[in-house]
């Protein structure tokens, strides 16, 4: 049974994740829409490949959670423990992978350099794409080995400790390679958002002498997407910090109230985000006005019903 305290945080983990996941849920709804109206952009596949990834993000960590808080037998199993793993890997590297390659395409496209390097890249930007889509699969092929090698450990030590074992001998090791493409893809984010910063002062200095409504729109524009990224690397950072709080409070402490609060950060990633990126764009912005004005006028015509 869950504590007063405990039944509130998971309260908010649930309702939160929910909310996440019809952020996500809008975002996949208006770019297919736009796909079926127009034709299928670069920037429409990021934002529909990163939504529908991180649905399934939010599913995973929401239902490994509360089989951890109910049903913790179940989490012991061999089976739940190769279908979680796989499926998280998958997930959560792909989910990354897309916002490195939103967080880039903002770069190429908004960032002002003289550089021959960036102008190459700018041209070729399907190629850097299909570039990150080989660092993909090749953190999954490291990824995929340190967790046969988890599974081993479980083989090999049967009984209670066998965590303890594992992760006490090969925890940082293993975790830092489990996770050595999200390290990549965060390091890219890093230099993305530091370049785009370096544009910003550029242009700024550039435009010193110029009073101008492109002036204006321009650094708006840069500091909108440096907003965006600066969040991104923050949530991220959280993201991992609450998954490391919810495996070390199942695996050691077996501390339920640790379990959710770590449940609720790790959260806050894929949920959080989605709705800074509907904020942030110009199109997914002025279809959820028009989303939510039209549930005002069916609010308003179901009770001009009701009241008849």
């Amino acid at each position: 049974m869950l504590t007063v305290a405990e039944g509130i945080l998971l309260c908010f983990a649930t309702s939160g994740s929910v909310l996440g996941i019809l952020g996500n849920g809008f975002i996949l709804h208006a770019n297919c829409i736009n796909c079926v109206r127009q034709k299928f952009s670069t920037a429409g596949f990021i934002f529909t490949g990163l939504a529908l990834c991180r649905i399934c993000v939010i599913c995973i960590i929401i239902s490994d959670g509360y089989l951890k808080l109910f049903s913790p037998h179940m989490v012991a199993s061999d089976t739940h423990i190769i279908v979680i793993a796989y499926i998280w890997v998958i997930t959560n590297h792909t989910s990354i992978w897309f916002a490195t390659s939103l967080n880039l395409f903002y770069l190429l496209k908004i960032a002002n350099f003289s550089h021959y390097i960036f102008f190459c890249l700018k041209r070729r930007i399907n190629t850097v794409f299909i570039f990150l889509l080989g660092c993909l699969f090749i953190s999954w092929s490291i990824a995929f080995p340190q967790t046969v090698k988890m599974f081993k450990a479980k083989e090999q030590h049967r009984n209670v400790s066998w965590q303890f074992h594992f992760y006490k001998n090969d925890f940082i090791v293993s975790h830092i390679l489990l996770n050595l493409g999200v390290i990549f893809f965060f390091m890219v984010t890093i230099i993305t958002c530091f370049l785009l910063t370096i544009s910003l002062w550029k242009h700024n200095r550039k435009m010193q002498l110029y009073v101008s409504r492109f002036k204006s729109l321009n650094t708006e524009v840069h500091v909108k997407v440096m907003k965006v990224l600066i969040s991104f690397i923050i949530l991220l950072i959280l993201h991992f910090i609450g998954i490391l709080i919810e495996t070390v409070s199942f695996l050691k402490y077996e501390n339920k109230l640790l379990l959710i609060l770590g449940l609720i950060i790790s959260c806050m990633y894929p949920c959080c985000h989605s709705f800074i990126l509907i904020l942030a764009n110009s199109q997914l912005k002025q279809a959820s006005l028009k989303a939510l004005k039209q549930l005002k006028c069916h609010k308003k015509e179901k009770d001009v019903r009701v009241a008849w």
